[in-house]
């Protein structure tokens, strides 16, 4: 099968570009030097071109900050790109898998978020996010649309290389404790991606006899649930054992002592039973994938 990866050059895409081979796949791998997204006709004939069977799309603008000045390129990049791609996969009759995101809601629900509660996000990034995913719902039946949270993983950037980076500087670090969610690793989420490519017949075959667990929409995120300061805490006492930190204390503040542009979600914790109903799979370790990673930045 031969897959066309997105955004390659991502967290997930770029998991997605080394793990495709190991399911005996064929990955096409595009980044925005690439392919840029944004481009409807850019994007109608690398896909036309390529022979794929299978479209992922990894690319995204993930700068929630920054989107409150930039909105307009979160727009083009998480909402129009997403749509081109969906309009020429459904021309083709190839099935998309697209990447969403926990910042759809507003994280005031008591517990953690089915793929059913309504939207409501917080910010630029949230709503472009959410916009994207209407988008592709409208444009192409044959979709999969995976909401993941707190992303991690070996490239790019990410909290896990910013607490790296500040616990080698300061002796005491200042984290929020109130914000809760599910820290993700990116080598996870690829593999889920490239599971669901693998079971694309399965998928139309459930969709054709009227069952709701075929295309659609899906949760998939690490367990357990955490906060901030949580995940800081655990990344520097897993790192202490590849090297010596400035780090000594890791203090628990609130979302109101660390203001930011964009208003991030209370809880944006994922109820993932809906994959694992549907398909058999289940979230994995979030500590899990960081002692990976871990692993690859310090060893390998």
């Amino acid at each position: 099968m031969r897959v066309a990866i997105i955004g390659c050059k991502g967290q997930v895409g770029w998991e997605l570009t080394r793990r495709a081979p190991m399911f005996g796949y064929e990955a096409l791998a595009w980044d925005r030097d690439e392919l840029d997204i944004t481009d409807a006709e850019a994007v109608e004939r690398m896909l036309t071109a390529s022979g794929a069977n299978v479209v992922i799309n990894a690319a995204a603008y993930t700068a929630v900050d920054r989107a409150e000045q930039e909105s307009e390129q979160a727009f083009a990049i998480n909402r129009d790109g997403p749509a081109h791609l969906a309009a020429t996969c459904a021309r083709l009759d190839i099935p998309l898998l697209h990447i969403s995101t926990d910042y759809v809601f507003d994280g005031r629900k008591q517990g953690p978020y089915v793929e059913d509660d309504p939207v409501a996000p917080l910010g630029v990034y949230g709503q472009s996010k959410w916009e994207g995913e209407e988008v592709v719902r409208r444009l192409w039946s044959r979709h999969l649309i995976l909401r993941v949270s707190w992303v991690f993983g070996i490239e790019g950037n990410n909290f896990v290389k910013t607490i790296l980076r500040l616990a080698r500087e300061r002796e005491e670090l200042r984290v929020v404790a109130d914000q809760h969610g599910c820290p993700t690793y990116a080598g996870d989420i690829a593999d889920t991606l490239l599971m669901l490519a693998g079971r694309i017949a399965e998928i139309d075959a459930k969709a054709m006899w009227g069952s709701d667990t075929g295309w659609g929409t899906y949760h998939y995120c690490g367990e357990p649930a955490t906060t901030w300061h949580g995940f800081a805490s655990t990344i520097i006492d897993k790192a202490r054992r590849y090297e010596a930190l400035s780090t000594h204390r890791v203090i628990a503040i609130t979302t109101a002592d660390y203001p930011t542009p964009a208003a991030r979600p209370a809880n944006s914790v994922l109820d993932c039973a809906r994959l694992g109903t549907a398909f058999g799979i289940r979230p994995g370790s979030w500590q899990e994938g960081l002692t990976t990673m871990l692993f690859a930045l310090y060893v390998s």
